[in-house]
């Protein structure tokens, strides 16, 4: 079993600290944390340390701090050296997505939160299906006139147009199962395909990247983000150029999990290029220098020049183009399932005595 950290402040020491929880998150995680000890899931004498701030921004304020075998983190937690040095520690990140500590999973147990937002970002990826079909910006823009007789015509949905979702997951098989229900024909692309066939009892129609090159008016990118380089799920820069100039159909394009998989470079130019004619963004490529580049107004690094072009043209509503700043998770249902989540995980990690995680990465 873990041992707890010394707080220097009042000497109190935790089984965990959940970092960077706000808000409600932070009140549903202690309200989480409270029922599973009433209900003997977690020690009675189980301490948590629930606070706002990331993992460097603690420790820089409680100097001397020695952090417990178990934390949980969001995203922009960075953790010492030091930290992994000693014993397998243990990790709970509260995102769906987990390649901002893929590196460490060799060295840790690494626990991701793969069922808390799955309703919320697949309706997020329908949202943004809605909007580009819709051509909802030149339909606002031209009410300003109430113009009428010179509109471009939207895209029907229906049965004649093809949705590919690219990775097949928790949310993948949503946004799937949405399109579907909303009358579209729908394939999938997986690398896992034969897996997720037999899972799914064959529901979902899977075809090669190829075919879906050939076949899609809509797709939607619901992978997973994979950087390490030697994985056979890596996938950076899976959205080429290349591959998609592939499309025999002018394309609408949806991104909702991480912008690396799809450079906006390469989807600004294939848009003024007319091969994609709709654009929904939830995610850009180094989000964290991205907020950065923009908070400070500059625009100075090129490197964001596409993103910055991107998100102009959805504020302006000057072309078919829409985003959000990763806020799909953001649903009311999906705060609550997030502490829950989060706490199963821990509940799980005390049950296997501060071993493991019952569901942690490697995942496939």
């Amino acid at each position: 079993m873990a041992n707890g950290t010394a707080s220097p402040a009042d000497g109190t020491r935790y089984d965990i600290i959940h970092f960077e929880a706000l808000g409600a998150e932070a009140a549903l995680l202690e309200e989480e944390t409270a029922k599973a000890k009433q209900e003997r899931q977690l020690p009675e004498t189980h301490a948590c340390l629930i606070t706002p701030d990331t993992v460097q921004a603690f420790l820089a304020k409680n100097p001397g701090a020695v952090l417990p075998d178990l934390i949980s983190t969001k995203t922009h937690s960075l953790l010492p050296e030091s930290y992994l040095g000693g014993g397998r520690r243990s990790i709970v990140t509260r995102s769906a997505g987990y390649d901002h500590f893929e590196h460490l999973m060799h060295a840790a147990n690494i626990a991701s939160l793969r069922e808390y937002c799955v309703n919320a970002v697949a309706q997020t990826a329908m949202k943004f299906v809605y909007a580009t079909a819709g051509l909802l910006n030149h339909y606002e823009t031209n009410c300003t006139t109430f113009e009428r007789k010179h509109s471009s015509a939207f895209m029907e949905l229906g049965s004649h147009r093809t949705l590919t979702v690219f990775g097949v997951g928790k949310i993948g098989k949503r946004i799937h199962d949405l399109a579907v229900a909303n009358g579209l024909t729908a394939y999938g692309v997986d690398i896992r395909a034969e897996e997720l066939n037999r899972q799914y009892g064959g529901t979902v129609r899977f075809v090669s990247r190829e075919q879906a090159a050939a076949e899609s008016d809509i797709m939607v990118n619901a992978m997973n983000l994979t950087k390490t380089p030697e994985s056979p799920f890596c996938n950076v820069g899976y959205f080429s150029g290349e591959y998609l100039a592939q499309a025999a159909k002018e394309l609408i394009f949806i991104n909702i999990t991480r912008g690396e998989i799809a450079p906006e470079e390469t989807l600004l130019r294939l848009y003024d290029a007319g091969r994609i004619t709709g654009i929904g963004l939830d995610v850009f490529s180094d989000e964290s220098g991205f907020a950065q580049d923009l908070s400070s107004g500059a625009g100075a690094a090129d490197t964001f020049a596409a993103a910055r072009e991107l998100v102009k043209r959805a504020i302006e509503r000057s072309a078919n183009i829409y985003v959000q700043p990763h806020q799909a998770f953001n649903s009311d249902m999906a705060v609550k399932t997030k502490a829950v989540e989060a706490i199963k995980h821990v509940i799980a990690w005390f049950r296997n005595n501060g071993t493991r995680f019952d569901d942690q990465l490697p995942y496939y």
